[in-house]
Protein backbone atom coordinates (compact mmCIF):
# COMPACT_ATOMS: atom_id res chain seq x y z
CA UNK A 1 0.00 0.00 0.00
CA UNK A 2 2.64 2.11 0.91
CA UNK A 3 4.32 1.97 -2.47
CA UNK A 4 0.89 3.01 -4.18
CA UNK A 5 1.19 6.22 -2.34
CA UNK A 6 4.47 7.04 -3.86
CA UNK A 7 3.41 6.73 -7.20
CA UNK A 8 3.70 9.92 -9.99
CA UNK A 9 0.80 12.08 -8.96
CA UNK A 10 -2.07 12.40 -12.17
CA UNK A 11 -0.74 15.91 -13.35
CA UNK A 12 1.99 16.54 -14.90
CA UNK A 13 5.01 18.78 -13.59
CA UNK A 14 4.76 21.94 -15.67
CA UNK A 15 0.58 21.69 -14.59
CA UNK A 16 0.94 21.46 -11.52
CA UNK A 17 3.48 24.59 -11.36
CA UNK A 18 1.13 26.54 -13.30
CA UNK A 19 -1.62 25.90 -11.23
CA UNK A 20 0.20 26.72 -7.93
CA UNK A 21 1.20 30.00 -9.74
CA UNK A 22 -2.80 30.39 -10.12
CA UNK A 23 -3.40 29.47 -6.31
CA UNK A 24 -0.55 32.26 -5.74
CA UNK A 25 -2.36 34.87 -7.90
CA UNK A 26 -6.18 33.73 -6.33
CA UNK A 27 -4.48 34.50 -2.74
CA UNK A 28 -2.61 38.08 -3.84
CA UNK A 29 -6.50 39.07 -5.51
CA UNK A 30 -8.26 38.00 -1.95
CA UNK A 31 -5.68 40.21 -0.15
CA UNK A 32 -6.30 42.95 -2.46
CA UNK A 33 -9.60 42.86 -2.06
CA UNK A 34 -9.55 42.75 1.24
CA UNK A 35 -7.23 46.15 1.30
CA UNK A 36 -9.84 47.88 -0.79
CA UNK A 37 -12.41 46.96 1.46
CA UNK A 38 -10.62 48.82 4.03
CA UNK A 39 -9.75 51.69 1.95
CA UNK A 40 -13.35 52.21 1.28
CA UNK A 41 -14.76 51.55 4.89
CA UNK A 42 -11.89 54.17 5.99
CA UNK A 43 -13.84 56.88 2.77
CA UNK A 44 -17.18 56.04 4.13
CA UNK A 45 -18.18 53.82 1.32
CA UNK A 46 -20.24 51.06 3.25
CA UNK A 47 -21.54 48.83 0.33
CA UNK A 48 -18.12 49.09 -1.56
CA UNK A 49 -16.62 47.80 1.56
CA UNK A 50 -18.49 45.21 2.06
CA UNK A 51 -18.62 44.51 -1.71
CA UNK A 52 -14.84 43.80 -1.80
CA UNK A 53 -15.25 42.00 1.41
CA UNK A 54 -16.92 39.51 -0.21
CA UNK A 55 -14.73 39.38 -3.24
CA UNK A 56 -12.22 38.70 -1.01
CA UNK A 57 -13.91 35.66 0.35
CA UNK A 58 -15.00 34.83 -3.02
CA UNK A 59 -10.82 34.67 -3.96
CA UNK A 60 -9.63 32.98 -1.33
CA UNK A 61 -12.32 30.16 -2.36
CA UNK A 62 -11.34 30.33 -5.82
CA UNK A 63 -7.52 29.96 -4.30
CA UNK A 64 -9.04 26.67 -1.84
CA UNK A 65 -10.85 24.70 -5.42
CA UNK A 66 -7.38 25.13 -6.77
CA UNK A 67 -5.31 23.96 -3.63
CA UNK A 68 -7.28 21.21 -3.10
CA UNK A 69 -7.31 20.16 -6.54
CA UNK A 70 -3.76 19.95 -7.13
CA UNK A 71 -3.76 18.20 -3.82
CA UNK A 72 -6.54 15.32 -4.79
CA UNK A 73 -4.86 15.02 -8.06
CA UNK A 74 -1.56 13.66 -6.26
CA UNK A 75 0.40 17.08 -6.49
CA UNK A 76 1.69 18.96 -3.96
CA UNK A 77 -0.36 22.75 -3.59
CA UNK A 78 1.56 25.51 -2.15
CA UNK A 79 0.17 27.91 0.72
CA UNK A 80 1.96 31.19 -1.24
CA UNK A 81 3.22 34.35 0.51
CA UNK A 82 1.56 37.37 -0.59
CA UNK A 83 3.53 40.44 -0.44
CA UNK A 84 2.95 43.97 -2.39
CA UNK A 85 -0.22 44.56 -1.32
CA UNK A 86 -1.24 48.45 -1.23
CA UNK A 87 -3.16 49.87 1.35
CA UNK A 88 -3.75 53.32 -0.38
CA UNK A 89 -5.70 53.75 -3.82
CA UNK A 90 -5.57 56.96 -5.81
CA UNK A 91 -9.39 57.60 -5.80
CA UNK A 92 -12.88 55.41 -5.68
CA UNK A 93 -13.08 54.81 -9.53
CA UNK A 94 -9.64 53.66 -9.82
CA UNK A 95 -10.08 50.97 -7.06
CA UNK A 96 -12.89 49.61 -9.53
CA UNK A 97 -10.66 49.79 -12.75
CA UNK A 98 -7.78 48.09 -10.50
CA UNK A 99 -10.61 45.62 -9.91
CA UNK A 100 -11.27 45.17 -13.79
CA UNK A 101 -7.74 44.77 -14.47
CA UNK A 102 -7.14 42.31 -12.17
CA UNK A 103 -10.04 40.12 -13.34
CA UNK A 104 -8.94 40.59 -16.91
CA UNK A 105 -5.58 39.17 -15.79
CA UNK A 106 -6.94 36.42 -13.91
CA UNK A 107 -9.11 35.38 -17.21
CA UNK A 108 -6.43 35.59 -19.30
CA UNK A 109 -4.06 32.95 -16.70
CA UNK A 110 -6.85 30.65 -16.66
CA UNK A 111 -7.42 31.00 -20.67
CA UNK A 112 -2.89 30.02 -20.23
CA UNK A 113 -3.55 27.07 -18.20
CA UNK A 114 -6.55 25.83 -20.14
CA UNK A 115 -4.35 25.97 -23.44
CA UNK A 116 -1.08 24.55 -21.56
CA UNK A 117 -3.90 21.15 -20.45
CA UNK A 118 -5.72 20.99 -23.66
CA UNK A 119 -2.26 20.75 -25.20
CA UNK A 120 -0.99 18.14 -22.56
CA UNK A 121 -4.29 16.44 -23.48
CA UNK A 122 -4.95 16.80 -19.27
CA UNK A 123 -8.86 16.98 -20.00
CA UNK A 124 -9.46 16.56 -16.31
CA UNK A 125 -7.96 19.83 -15.05
CA UNK A 126 -9.20 21.15 -18.14
CA UNK A 127 -12.70 20.41 -17.09
CA UNK A 128 -12.29 21.63 -13.99
CA UNK A 129 -11.22 25.16 -15.58
CA UNK A 130 -14.42 25.43 -17.14
CA UNK A 131 -15.91 26.73 -13.91
CA UNK A 132 -13.51 29.06 -13.31
CA UNK A 133 -13.81 30.88 -16.85
CA UNK A 134 -17.20 30.87 -16.38
CA UNK A 135 -17.50 32.85 -13.20
CA UNK A 136 -14.55 35.18 -14.70
CA UNK A 137 -17.34 36.41 -17.36
CA UNK A 138 -19.81 37.16 -14.12
CA UNK A 139 -16.58 39.32 -12.35
CA UNK A 140 -15.62 40.86 -15.46
CA UNK A 141 -19.11 41.91 -16.15
CA UNK A 142 -19.84 43.40 -12.59
CA UNK A 143 -16.38 45.49 -12.54
CA UNK A 144 -17.64 47.26 -15.90
CA UNK A 145 -20.91 47.86 -14.96
CA UNK A 146 -19.74 49.18 -11.67
CA UNK A 147 -17.11 51.91 -13.95
CA UNK A 148 -20.42 52.70 -15.78
CA UNK A 149 -21.73 54.23 -12.89
CA UNK A 150 -18.69 56.18 -12.82
CA UNK A 151 -19.39 57.44 -16.57
CA UNK A 152 -22.85 57.98 -16.06
CA UNK A 153 -23.21 59.29 -11.87
CA UNK A 154 -19.46 61.34 -11.90
CA UNK A 155 -17.85 61.31 -8.22
CA UNK A 156 -18.69 65.10 -7.50
CA UNK A 157 -20.89 65.95 -4.91
CA UNK A 158 -22.88 63.39 -3.66
CA UNK A 159 -22.06 61.18 -6.64
CA UNK A 160 -19.58 58.68 -4.81
CA UNK A 161 -21.95 57.75 -1.89
CA UNK A 162 -24.48 57.14 -4.90
CA UNK A 163 -21.98 55.25 -6.71
CA UNK A 164 -22.17 53.59 -3.52
CA UNK A 165 -25.79 53.23 -3.04
CA UNK A 166 -26.21 51.31 -6.69
CA UNK A 167 -23.65 49.02 -5.62
CA UNK A 168 -26.32 47.11 -4.40
CA UNK A 169 -27.48 46.49 -7.82
CA UNK A 170 -25.23 45.51 -9.75
CA UNK A 171 -25.38 41.72 -10.65
CA UNK A 172 -25.36 39.41 -13.25
CA UNK A 173 -27.31 37.01 -14.79
CA UNK A 174 -26.41 34.19 -17.27
CA UNK A 175 -28.46 34.63 -20.49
Amino acid sequence: MKDLLKLKSSLSEEIENILNEQIKLEAHASSLYLSMSSWCDDQGLENAAEFFAKQSDEEREHMLKFFHFVNDRGGRAISPEITNIPADFDSFRSVFEQTLQQEMYVTEQINNIADVCAKAKDYTTFSFLQWFLQEQIEEEYVARRILELFDVIGEAGTGRWEIDKQLLHVSYEEK
